[in-house]
């Protein structure tokens, strides 16, 4: 059987095992697996096996549960809440300034946490009833905590970034900073929009009345330090790693400590956030080993068929299509998949050949990684089953109904699609800050 019918039939396999409801890692495990033993016999066994041990000596791994534990440890001590305070107060007077302020929180929350499910929860809890109670259009604000959480998977530390650099074997610490640029003008962009729509349309976001907003100086100094607590636990983090003095491991203990010592301090840090924490922590890192595990048992088996150079040759000898055509089609591939599928099970699935393809079309690794988590932002937000939509259908009041969320998307997809086309076009929006560093 020619090798390319049988990278096709794994592929094949493998969603109809997904479909199946089967768990992602099980899935493409088994189709591995499976494939190097009828591929290679006996011997083929020992792929896995090889992947396994590939897993357990990479060092950078050892942030994972690190930055896991710091972003719950913040958010079940509740030291968001103080953030949502501070933009409360001090964003209020704005027209829409309620909303600016949810995404800067989401933005802080990203920087604390890297999962997108982390801060969908939190402004889902936190900043949306007080949106709707002050008045707000439930749609707006609906797309609002969707697109702002979203950052969550761009934004440093960003676990997702992480299970991509063990794929494409990347440096994690250059893929993080690749992303601070595009996820901060990402925010940007969303915050010009809130602003310029609630300019246009002040019954969409009108200002909090004076009686809210009018606090002592002494109330405003207290929520402003309160919510620089965060930033300040970030910067004790990522400046020793920038600087060069401590490594990407050592600076994610210190942030896992300095979230448990500010907790400690400020009296939150009881027992019951402490089991909380790890037990999300521990929950949440073994589901991503597993994945990790899996995709890189996958990708042995496709790199001993040769699959990837045959399918680079398919599309530009053959069908001699322009690299780029190639790029933008993996990227609507992804919008596809995301319908339907997560981010993790949406890299796995395709790192082994989309990855390797990229290397051969002559495009940077690092760029691409910025790329494919813009699109897995926009692929969360893509009806029908964008998998933030859901996540906010089950968080958010009954009177916000699928409808609603569906239309609420709208314009933050299209300000996601803009900002994917300025870092298509302009790399250097990623790649700056890492060459910068790095030298």
């Amino acid at each position: 059987m020619p090798y390319e019918m049988i990278a096709i039939l794994m592929f094949s396999s493998m969603m109809l095992m997904l479909l199946t409801g089967q768990r992602v890692f099980g899935a493409i495990g088994f189709v591995a697996a499976a494939g190097g033993i009828l591929l290679w016999g006996t011997g083929g066994a020992d792929m896995p096996f090889s992947a396994a041990m590939k897993l357990m000596k990479w060092y950078p791994l050892l942030t994972l549960p690190m930055f896991i534990f710091m972003g719950y440890v913040l958010s079940e001590s509740r030291i968001a809440d103080d953030l949502y305070k501070m933009f409360h107060v001090w964003m209020g007077p704005v027209r829409g300034g309620l909303a600016i302020g949810t995404i800067g929180l989401m933005v802080l929350i990203s920087a604390m946490n890297g999962l997108s499910v982390a801060g969908m929860a939190i402004g889902a809890t936190i900043a949306l009833p007080e949106l709707l109670k002050r008045g707000y259009d439930k749609i707006m604000v609906t797309g609002v905590i969707q697109a702002g959480s979203s950052l969550g998977i761009l934004v440093p530390p960003s676990v997702v970034l992480v299970l991509y650099a063990m794929i494409a074997r990347q440096p994690v610490g250059q893929l993080w900073l690749a992303g601070v640029i595009p996820g901060l003008m990402m925010a940007t962009m969303f915050i010009i929009y809130i602003y310029v729509r609630c300019r246009m349309q002040p019954e969409l976001g009108p200002a909090l009345p004076p009686e809210e907003r009018n606090v002592g100086t002494a109330e405003k100094l207290r929520l402003l330090s309160a919510g620089i607590l965060p930033l300040v636990i970030f910067a004790v983090m990522m400046v020793p790693f920038v600087k060069g003095w401590t490594s990407l491991v050592e600076s994610s203990a210190i942030g896992a400590m300095a979230a448990f010592v500010a907790a400690v301090l400020k009296g939150r840090m009881t027992r019951e956030v402490f089991e909380t924490s790890v037990r999300n922590t521990l929950g949440i890192s073994c589901m991503f080993m597993w994945i990790i595990l899996a995709a890189l048992g996958f990708g042995a088996i496709f790199d001993g068929l040769g699959a990837v150079k045959a399918i680079s040759d398919l599309f530009t000898a053959q069908w001699g299509l322009d690299p780029w055509v190639i790029l933008i089609l993996m990227q609507l591939s992804f919008i596809i998949m995301g319908t339907f599928l997560d981010d993790t099970a949406m890299l796995v699935i395709v790192a082994p050949l989309y990855v390797p393809l990229v290397g051969e079309l002559g495009f940077d690794l690092i760029w691409y990684g910025v790329l494919y988590t813009i699109t897995c932002q926009i692929a969360y937000m893509t009806p029908p089953f964008g998998y933030n939509l859901f996540l906010m259908r089950a968080m958010a009041p009954p009177e916000i109904s699928i409808q609603d969320i569906y239309r609420s998307i709208i314009p933050f997809v299209a300000v996601m699609v803009v900002a994917l086309a300025a870092v298509m076009i302009f790399p250097q929006i990623a790649l700056w800050l890492p060459n910068l560093v790095y030298n």
